[in-house]
């Protein structure tokens, strides 16, 4: 009775914990600061800290390789320790904010309560520590554990883990990430061709073994010997410090370099093919860049005559703004006008989102050349930027209101305005 008591006493003081920690403006405060800071790509302070973290990943890497023959003394020792230092921090506070213990344990706790079950504490506690644990096992997350081993120095054969200090790098640079993004999307077609080029490798290794080692004057004098041959062979490198000497041998030579031109454009065709599917989203990755970099405020949906007039007045009076438009065409003429553009639809949220419509955008003009379009662009960005102002282009009379209805703070009707110079104008010639 006393240990069901106790256990009934933790288990209440674990939950009144977690509620405490939920509801701690001061812990969320500070998570969030600490995910702005490392995971937040528009947090305003995240480039510079991707500066900083690569300035000292790559002083740590070159001072490494110095010391392989030279001494760096106390001063090298102590900048180590430091750098080691900061790295354990970084991959603690990303254990950290890697998700909320206090949550996972809760949503137990208030699924209990919704069904009337007895909640069971030591479960919910070992399901929030597995839960913690899946940040261990993820890629950069080993490649960071592995970053701070070459910091012990008995064991000097530790040092190729210098190494993983440089794919650090993959964290804080964007364009080596959507490299290796681009490439993951692609993983299938490259392991087909792992398969087929160490299915290759292998069998010319074992036919070059089999013809030339037993040889008197043969360079190779084990398997590892063939391997080597093979892929440099196959990759047409041809150092040429390994050469058959049979006919046999010869044959396998010229058979291996045929199917490596074959490995080869299979390879860069994968490449190939994979940046063309994904070079207007690599484009858009750093057009996002150059928005926040910039702070621009203003956006410019559809880049036709209107657009273009529009563009080039805020131009003139140096305003800075992004244009966004479907049509190849119309980005091709901004860019060239020297207009920040992104190829896509202002319909699409995700990319309205992305240029920062909810929070940095203070100012969007719908100017397409559909009504419907203008109408639905207005809905999205005040749903989630209701101060926004909003300057939309109506096509038909009938729809200015829909528009004002919308949220449109300010509709203009090129056509009617149009109609009207052209009417004022012709009276004041008649007149005259």
């Amino acid at each position: 009775m006393v240990v069901k008591l106790r256990l009934m006493s933790f288990s209440h003081q674990v939950i009144k914990q977690c509620y405490a920690i939920q509801g701690s403006e001061r812990y969320t405060g500070l998570k969030g600061a600490v995910f702005n800071l490392l995971e937040n790509p528009k947090a305003p302070i995240r480039p510079y800290f991707d500066i900083f973290m690569i300035l000292l990943v790559l002083t740590t890497v070159w001072m490494l390789i110095y010391e392989v023959k030279n001494d760096l003394g106390r001063l090298g020792d102590l900048f180590e320790m430091v750098a080691v230092g900061i790295f354990i921090i970084e991959y603690l506070l990303r254990f950290w904010i890697f998700n909320d213990s206090h949550k996972v344990i809760l949503d137990r706790y208030e699924r209990a309560e919704f069904i009337n079950q007895p909640f069971q504490v030591w479960p919910a506690l070992w399901y929030a520590l597995l839960e913690k644990l899946k940040y261990i096992v993820q890629p950069l997350a080993i490649i960071d554990l592995l970053a701070i081993i070459p910091s012990y120095r008995p064991l000097r054969f530790l040092r190729i883990f210098l190494l993983f200090r440089l794919f650090k790098l993959f964290r804080y640079t964007r364009s080596i990430s959507e490299f290796v993004k681009v490439l993951s999307e692609k993983r299938i077609e490259l392991v087909t061709l792992f398969i087929f080029m160490a299915f290759i490798t292998f069998t010319a290794a074992t036919a070059i073994f089999f013809f030339e080692a037993d040889q008197h004057d043969s360079q190779i004098n084990g398997f590892f010997d063939s391997v080597y041959w093979a892929l440099v062979t196959m990759s047409t490198v041809g150092y040429g410090d390994i050469t058959p000497h049979t006919t046999e041998g010869r044959v396998v030579t010229l058979v291996l370099i045929l199917a490596g031109l074959g490995v080869i454009s299979f390879f860069t065709s994968i490449i190939v093919s994979a940046f063309g599917e994904k070079i207007h989203e690599i484009r858009a990755h750093r057009i996002f860049s150059e928005v926040e970099r910039k702070r621009i405020d203003t956006l410019i949906c559809g880049f036709g005559r209107v657009g273009q007039v529009v563009a080039e007045r805020l131009a003139s009076d140096k305003r800075q703004f992004v244009v966004v438009d479907p049509l190849e065409e119309n980005v091709r003429i901004a860019k060239q006008r020297g207009y920040p553009a992104v190829l896509g639809d202002g319909v699409d949220t995700d990319l309205l989102l992305s240029l920062g419509i909810d929070t940095r955008v203070t100012r969007l003009l719908c100017l397409t050349g559909d009504d419907v379009v203008n109408v639905y662009i207005t809905l999205t960005a005040k749903q989630y930027n209701p101060e926004i102002e909003i300057i939309s282009r109506a096509n038909h009379r009938e729809n200015v209101t829909k528009l004002h209805r919308a949220g449109a703070s300010h509709c203009v009707a090129p056509y009617e305005v149009l109609g009207l110079i052209a009417a004022e104008y012709a009276g004041q010639t008649g007149g005259f």
